[in-house]
């Protein structure tokens, strides 16, 4: 399926969680990849390019509403559309 429109930039800072100020509706209408460290992960909750980190979920430890916890991560970021 290919469309004929362009995809938007993806932004610095970008986050799945649709109560953040971070999230843009419009960059999750095509599949976001990340790449950290030179290697694709597939389990990220929120990036920053600029700052050089990413937040992904502790395992499966939650809080007390049923987020899963983060944990951030320092290193090279690179966002991408699949």
């Amino acid at each position: 399926m290919t469309d004929s429109s362009p995809s938007p930039a993806l932004p610095d800072h970008l986050s799945t969680d649709p109560r953040s100020p971070f999230h843009v509706a419009a960059a999750f209408e095509q599949e976001v990849g990340i790449r950290f460290n030179d290697k694709d992960r597939f389990d990220v909750a929120e990036y920053c390019i600029s700052e050089g980190w990413i937040k992904v979920p502790a395992g499966k430890t939650v809080d007390r509403k049923g987020n899963p916890l983060l944990i951030k991560l320092k290193g090279k970021v690179e966002a991408f559309y699949r």
